[in-house]
């Protein structure tokens, strides 16, 4: 899951959640406020990769 966190000018907070990271990506370039990408990885999902 990827989230995007907007801090707007107003000082209002906004969460998006998208389930694929290249339209989380594509979301993040249209937004112009303060944002943060962040990926959000849970230790049940089995698709995810941990590598050491």
């Amino acid at each position: 899951m990827w989230i995007i966190t907007v801090y707007s000018e107003k000082n209002n907070t906004t969460m998006f959640e998208f389930a694929e990271e290249k339209e989380a990506r594509e979301a993040f370039d249209k937004i112009k406020d303060c944002k943060i990408l962040s990926e959000v990885v849970y230790f049940s999902d089995c698709s995810t990769l941990v590598t050491t």
